[in-house]
């Protein structure tokens, strides 16, 4: 019993050394007033993902009808590749490496720019033998989705970094 109450508390006291913290929550700059998120794709699962990190954050969604002054979060363009990166002894591509590529921009309702228009990549290997197909389409569409959700994180904290600079830390 005495052996895992010196284990917890080592493991407390390691914890707080190493610098280890919880992200903050996500700050939107002040004053950005009703969002709307668009996107070249109307039915794009990223603007959708991202309207919803955004409610999260506090951001007030823009009704699709309004004509009222709104901020825009545009995602300009959305790009996916496969590219293969080892073959087998036929010539058949084993492993891919799958790129997603997104850029961006962040405007206020006044028209001044918040976030400049910039591209963010990520990527993810994976295996894909040519016997298993099945398999090759289902660890695709996971790495989709993750790499999806990846990149709303990675947009939302772009946001929450030109919020963080504009606005001085409080003690």
């Amino acid at each position: 019993m005495n052996y895992r109450l010196i284990a917890i508390a080592l493991t407390a006291t390691l914890l707080a050394g190493c610098g280890f913290h919880l992200r903050k929550a996500l700050r939107l700059p002040e004053n950005l007033g009703p969002v709307r998120v668009t996107a070249s794709d109307r039915y794009s699962p990223l603007a959708d993902t991202l309207a919803e990190g955004l409610q999260r954050a506090g951001a007030v969604p823009a009704a699709e009808d309004t004509k009222d002054e709104v901020a825009i979060l545009a995602i300009v363009s959305e790009q996916w590749a496969d590219t293969p990166i080892s073959m087998d002894q036929f010539g058949r591509a084993q492993e891919f490496t799958l790129r997603y590529a997104v850029i961006f921009s962040l405007k206020r309702a006044d028209g001044e720019m918040l976030v400049p228009q910039q591209a963010i990549e990520l990527s993810r290997d994976y295996l894909a033998p040519a016997v298993d197909s099945i398999g090759k389409t289902a660890e695709r569409e996971l790495l989709v989705r993750e790499l999806r959700r990846d990149m709303a994180a990675a947009v939302l904290r772009r946001v929450d970094a030109v919020s963080s600079q504009r606005t001085p830390a409080s003690p």
